[in-house]
């Protein structure tokens, strides 16, 4: 099987299968899914889920959020993990929105690195949820199952390389998409411990299973 032939069996039978692939977080606006998406790393979305509706009524705006304390956030997010960090992250990133840009979460992938708590992953999110742009980022469900599909090569040993190979081998409009394809298989079929392959569509082109 070539690889084009891998990809597009696994993007096809993901087009049919799951028309509709969205974030599993809850949020109204970009604010909110910026912070909900930092308070997601390493973190369940149903864990994040539960703690943010008293958090958003707290902080509806980055400016009333800059005027916080880490340490008033934390009563908020302490359920989380790492949450010494995140609040500190949480509010530090408020204040940059406000000085600025304005109190606006900015689209640029630069402007977006440059706020604390957000990496490249959480960056491509954003873009990805809010802007509908082609950017693709990887956690570890995306890392697992692109390894494990046969969708990048063993050598693909970090996340920006994964990021690269599978950008360069989807269709930009699918993109924003496959992430959360690939993301909600991993979560629900392709698990990391054991992964579901007698109850997944996927069979005829994952190199997993057909290895096995």
């Amino acid at each position: 099987m070539t690889k084009k032939e891998r990809y597009e069996g696994v993007i096809g039978w993901f087009r049919q299968q799951m028309p509709i692939a969205e974030t599993e977080l809850h949020y109204e606006n970009a604010f909110q899914l910026l912070m909900a998406v930092i308070l997601s790393a390493q973190c369940t979305d149903k864990r994040v889920n539960q703690i943010s509706p008293a958090l958003f009524a707290a902080y509806p705006t980055p400016e009333v959020m800059a005027e916080s304390t880490p340490e008033a956030v934390f009563e908020y997010i302490k359920s989380v993990s790492y949450p010494n960090n995140k609040a500190k992250h949480l509010v530090a990133m408020a204040k940059m929105l406000v000085a600025d840009f304005g109190g606006e979460v900015p689209s640029e992938m630069d402007d977006l690195l440059k706020l604390p708590g957000v990496g490249r992953k959480t960056a491509n999110v954003m873009q990805s949820v809010v802007w509908g742009k082609a950017t693709m980022a990887v956690d570890t469900h995306v890392f697992r199952v692109s390894h494990r599909l046969g969708l990048v090569p063993e050598s693909s040993n970090t996340p920006l390389k994964v990021e690269l190979q599978l950008v360069k081998h989807i269709a930009d409009e699918d993109i924003p998409k496959a992430h959360h394809w690939l993301l909600l298989h991993g979560r629900y079929v392709c698990q990391a411990r054991t992964p579901h392959c007698e109850k997944c569509g996927l069979q005829a082109w994952c190199k997993f299973f057909l290895d096995k």
